[in-house]
């Protein structure tokens, strides 16, 4: 589950201005922290990105959680990684720790965004039937349904 940066670049504007609108009071306060590090700030914006296209995506149906991991929970050379229960529409979504990242702040909040909507995607397909020889398929089919949603949120 691989994301070409250039896809997630189209989002780094909303990542900035959310980002901006948290960290003001705690600028306002004097306090020094790296934001890259502040889980609970990113904690947040995930949350709020999986809201948002979760009503986007018409899945409010679903009891999504969304938890920031470390890479040694995932499989190597992902983002996040989603597990599901189509019988009871539930899931859940992990993305990739701050911690883990090796991106600029804001091209990793942009990269966390197109990772939710990633994995959202691939809910969406969730009934569809799947086998080892269709996996490769489906990951192209989600990463190009993921990037052309993204460049519609834009407009």
């Amino acid at each position: 589950m691989t994301y070409k940066l250039s896809a997630a670049a189209h989002a780094i504007s909303a990542a900035v201005l959310f980002f901006t609108s948290l960290s003001g009071t705690a600028s306002a306060a004097g306090i020094k922290k790296d934001p890259k590090l502040d889980e609970a700030v990113i904690s947040r914006y995930v949350a709020d990105k999986l809201s948002v296209w979760q009503e986007r995506m018409n899945l409010k149906d679903w009891d999504i959680r969304i938890q920031l991991v470390r890479a040694d929970k995932l499989e190597p050379k992902t983002l996040g990684n989603v597990h599901w229960d189509t019988d009871v529409k539930k899931a859940t979504i992990d993305v990739l720790s701050p911690l883990d990242y090796q991106l600029p702040y804001n091209a990793m909040l942009a990269d966390m965004e197109v990772t939710v909507v990633h994995e959202l995607v691939h809910i969406e397909l969730a009934s569809l039937p799947r086998s080892e020889a269709s996996r490769r398929t489906e990951e192209h089919a989600v990463n190009e349904i993921t990037a052309a949603l993204l460049r519609l949120a834009r407009n």
